[in-house]
């Protein structure tokens, strides 16, 4: 079996014997039923081949689409004249990056129609190109833009730059509704809705199908799709790994499935590590591979809100749906950019509660987070996660408070914001990667704190204050009775009382009983 892994070219794959998941039958649904429209999805996520997909459609090439579901839908076939401008394959840097781009792509389309341009404004050339397209085929354009946000997003944090791509974009924009009349269609991608940034103020026909459950797996594989496209893979890889298939189909769904773009929808796999991993027979973190982008990186060094909270805190619908300026609120960046989910909705409440979709993306947004919040925890530091593992398995209470003291004392406070939260957050992260050796719970009331480990020998109850004393800490944990779950349990309690003072971000004091 051919895996597309890379390949973003409908002909291509369909030209080549690679495997290709059907999804034509939407994309006729789409076609027929509106005229513009915008998706959000995660990057690497197959939006490059859906707008490749309907390039080919519009362009009539019927062979491409032999036995695929839309061309039993399809009777007429028409041949339109088709702009595709594909932001993707750069980084913007500088206005410049911006210059080359634009002026490639218009000039390739002047050429194609033979316009003579004596223009410089790209909004501007962009309606002659239509003008000229309309005039010479007879046809109304097709106009698909592929990672509309691009320039945007990679501008995080240069705001006097991203101004100048937000207004150079919106103009270009916003021809498409200035030519409406001589347009047959509009489809729009990016992994983000930039709300405040009004990139969509010139263009507001603009229907976003992102959170739409009739298109919930446009892009994506669903389980119904991997038991018809994938079984004989998924058995090749259960025989790899000394899996039943039962078993593979399980760790699968753990790694990969999970992503929900509506509420009560089927879970969709991530099509990358998911053809990435049958093809190599390994379960593996492929999608965190191709790192994190800056935009993610800027919201969560702004440190001004408590990480348990991303899935804690219900978020109304408008949460979702748009990504602000200034980047204050990371939730629609992280829901938006594929690292949170829909886990559950509440009609009463009309409230979202989100989650990790899945293995993956947690295991690498918590790798992500440590870059951030505990660079000191590299593997080859005495703070690294392992020996913390070390002390909680060994029975090393001491050792344990004392290597934590020294941990907190060496931060180097790369992260901005109140001391509280980067307390509570750098905590949240250690607790996070220990979890992957030994089971971390924790819980949080009124503002509380309160961390349980469990490895084979002993169980640690730990109460984490914050300028307030150790002794304090003590008390809680006896007036909670965090301890009582384990009082019959043979292997030995350790109850540890911790104080963190805000003004010196370290740990003031520790008690262990």
């Amino acid at each position: 079996m051919l895996y597309p892994i890379g390949v973003q070219d409908f002909e291509k794959i369909r030209q080549g014997g690679y495997t290709y998941v059907d999804k034509t039958d939407l994309i006729y649904e789409i076609v027929k039923t509106g005229g513009y429209y915008f998706l959000s999805r995660p990057r690497r996520f197959g939006k490059s081949l859906l707008v490749s997909t309907l390039e080919a459609y519009f362009q009539g090439k019927r062979e491409l689409f032999q036995g695929l579901a839309i061309e039993n839908l399809e009777k007429e076939w028409n041949v339109y004249p088709v702009l595709h401008l594909d932001l993707s394959g750069v980084t913007y840097t500088d206005e410049n990056v911006m210059d080359e781009k634009m002026e490639n792509t218009l000039q390739c389309w002047e050429k194609t129609y033979g316009i003579d341009n004596t223009f410089r404004v790209d909004s501007i050339r962009f309606s002659n190109i239509i003008d000229a397209a309309y005039e010479k085929t007879g046809k109304p354009v097709v106009v698909l833009i592929d990672e509309y946000d691009k320039p945007l997003l990679d501008a995080a944090g240069n705001e006097p730059l991203r101004e100048a791509f937000r207004s150079r974009l919106q103009g270009f924009y916003s021809v498409m509704k200035s030519q409406d009349g001589k347009l047959r269609f509009g489809f729009l991608t990016g992994v983000t809705k930039l709300g405040k940034l009004s990139i969509f103020s010139g263009l507001n026909n603009l229907e976003d199908i992102s959170m739409l459950r009739a298109y919930s797996d446009l892009c994506g594989i669903s389980e119904a799709d991997l038991h018809a496209y994938f079984e004989g893979s998924v058995r090749e890889l259960a025989s790899a790994n000394g899996l039943s298939e039962a078993d593979c189909y399980a760790q699968l769904k753990n790694y990969y499935d999970g992503y929900h773009f509506a509420p009560d929808t089927p879970g969709i796999y991530n099509p990358f590590s998911l053809l990435r991993c049958l093809k190599s027979q390994e379960f593996g973190d492929y999608w965190y591979e191709t790192g994190t982008p800056t935009f993610v990186i800027k919201a969560l060094k702004q440190g001004r809100y408590n990480l348990e909270d991303l899935s804690l805190t219900p978020v109304p619908p408008s949460m979702l749906s748009g990504v602000n300026a200034d980047d204050s609120d990371p939730v629609p960046v992280l829901y938006q950019s594929g690292y949170l989910t829909i886990k559950s909705y509440n009609p009463r409440t009309r409230e979202y509660t989100l989650g990790y979709p899945n293995q993956e993306v947690e295991r690498g947004f918590v790798e992500g987070l440590a870059n951030v919040y505990v660079p000191s925890a590299r593997y080859n530091s005495s703070f690294a996660v392992r020996n913390f593992v070390h002390d909680f398995e060994a029975g090393d209470a001491e050792g344990l408070m004392v290597r934590f003291e020294a941990f907190f004392a060496d931060a180097d406070y790369a992260i901005v914001g109140d001391a509280e939260l980067y307390f509570q957050n750098t905590m949240y992260v250690v607790c996070k990667l220990m979890g992957q050796y030994v089971e971390v719970e924790r819980r949080t009331s009124a503002g509380r704190m309160d961390i349980v480990v469990q490895t084979e020998r002993y169980v640690y109850v730990m109460e984490l204050k914050r300028d307030g004393s150790a002794e304090e800490a003590l008390q809680q944990i006896e007036a909670k009775g965090y301890a009582k779950p384990f009082a019959a349990d043979p292997r030995k309690l350790f109850k540890i009382g911790v104080n963190f003072s805000s003004k010196t971000r370290r740990i003031e004091e520790w008690k262990i009983q």
